[in-house]
Formats: C-alpha cells, sequence, structure tokens
C-alpha cells in the first residue's frame, strides 16, 4: 500500500476522528473526574496538576490560565531545583522522570491539604516519578485523576519498581486516544510523525473544567474562574481570588 506523505490537512483530519472519539468514549469518566474535582473544591481542596515531558502542557491547561479554575497548583520536575534545592544538573536527560527518588521531595515542597485531589498525566503512563507521585497521593488519602493513552501504556513496560501503572494507581484513568508512539501519520519512509496526544490531553483538561464550573452554578455558586491577565480589570479580578488561596497556588514563570 502506498503511503502519502504527511501533510497539515491530513493531521487535521486525523486529529479530529481522535478528538471525536476521545470525546464520546471518556465522557464518563470527565464527569467522575469533575465529580471528585467539585467535591475536592467544596472541601477547601485545590487541584494539584502534574505532568512530565510534553505532558506538563497539561498541568499548564488546568493551572494559572484564563478561562480556568484559580485552586490549582502546577507541580513541575524543575521544582526540585527551584524550591527544593538540587542541583541544575538534574534536569537533564530523562533520568528524573523515570526514577521515583524526586516523587516524595515534589509532594513535600507541593504540601498539599488534605482535601487536595491530584490530576496526573503521563502519555505513556509507565516513569517512575508520575506512579510514585500517584502512590504517594494515594496513601495520603487524596483522590487522583490519571491521564494516559491506554494504547501505550499497555505496549510498553512500566519502569516503577511494584510494575504498576498510572492507570493501575487513579480513582479514575481516562484515556487521551494517542496510540502507541503518539504520532498518527505514516510516513513513506517508514514511522510516523505529528502527536496528538498534547491535543487530546488538553481536550479533556478544559472538558473537566467546563464540567465543574457546570456543577458549581448548578449548585448556585459562583465559580472561582481566572479572568485573562490581558483584559482591563483582570489582574485585580485575578489577584483577589488567588487571595483565598496564598500560599497554596504557584503562579512561576
Amino acid at each position: 500500500m502506498q503511503v502519502s506523505t504527511p501533510s497539515a490537512a491530513a493531521f487535521a483530519a486525523a486529529a479530529l476522528e481522535v478528538i471525536e472519539r476521545v470525546s464520546r468514549n471518556q465522557a464518563e469518566g470527565v464527569a467522575r473526574s469533575a465529580m471528585l474535582i467539585t467535591e475536592a473544591l467544596a472541601a477547601g481542596g485545590i487541584i494539584q496538576a502534574f505532568g512530565t515531558g510534553h505532558s506538563e502542557a497539561f498541568a499548564m491547561e488546568i493551572s494559572g490560565r484564563a478561562g480556568g479554575l484559580v485552586p490549582s497548583n502546577k507541580i513541575a520536575l524543575r521544582d526540585v531545583v527551584m524550591y527544593g534545592g538540587r542541583p541544575l544538573e538534574v534536569l537533564n536527560g530523562a533520568d528524573l522522570e523515570r526514577s521515583t527518588e524526586s516523587a516524595g521531595l515534589l509532594y513535600e515542597l507541593t504540601a498539599p491539604h488534605s482535601a487536595d485531589v491530584f490530576v496526573l498525566a503521563s502519555n505513556s503512563g509507565v516513569n517512575g516519578c508520575v506512579v510514585e507521585l500517584a502512590l504517594l497521593a494515594k496513601e495520603k488519602g487524596h483522590r487522583v485523576i490519571g491521564i494516559t493513552s491506554a494504547e501505550h501504556t499497555a505496549g510498553v513496560p512500566p519502569k516503577h519498581p511494584s510494575g504498576l501503572r498510572l492507570r493501575d494507581v487513579v480513582d479514575v484513568a481516562l484515556d487521551n486516544g494517542a496510540p502507541y508512539g503518539d504520532a498518527l501519520l505514516p510516513m513513506a519512509g517508514g514511522g510516523n510523525a505529528c502527536g496528538i496526544s498534547s491535543i487530546t490531553t488538553a481536550l479533556l483538561a478544559q472538558q473537566m473544567v467546563a464540567e465543574v464550573i457546570r456543577r458549581i452554578e448548578d449548585a448556585g455558586d459562583v465559580p472561582p474562574v481566572y479572568l485573562s491577565a490581558n483584559i482591563p480589570g483582570g489582574d485585580e479580578h485575578n489577584r483577589e481570588l488567588e487571595a483565598r488561596y496564598v500560599g497554596r497556588i504557584r503562579r512561576t514563570a
């Protein structure tokens, strides 16, 4: 069979197909996730969002952006350097996300309240740091939501010494619909191009946010939602809401 060269139109068509499938197949999981998040916020908790590698984009979708929920905190691997005193060199390469040894420090630096809910993204769902953080959060009594590629995580061995994958640990497991290897479009010379996981994981993030806002409004309350900082009054609006969670949410560059 002849394979055509990837193109903008081909990716758009393939991506839309995956988006529609994820939106349809993950609706129940999104609703369950939104329920857990809404319950956490009502109990005084916040969202603790974490992703390594390109999955950090997911944490950025959840935390600190216009139209998103203010009670949200982005955990990042670089926190171990910025706040934890580790040398800059530990950020070189993939060892930090593949091993378990930094998860405990990340949890300690986050200093979560008991009501906080953890939302963790990892396309492979097997790296040691994200699995260990999920295990720690569960051990401490937090609810945990995980987003992975079901196809990819089933096709690779776990790196956590327990033999567990992220989907094995969480309260709700969402599938971002990405294929094994993430890339969608076959190339004429072999291999695939154009990853999809960042797009569908962002979709799931915003669907969860939308469902949480709907639930809060249905209860007759006003959701704590960011305005864009780049519109008049945005900074003032956001600072007033952030003051409710001082010391619990980081908004570093």
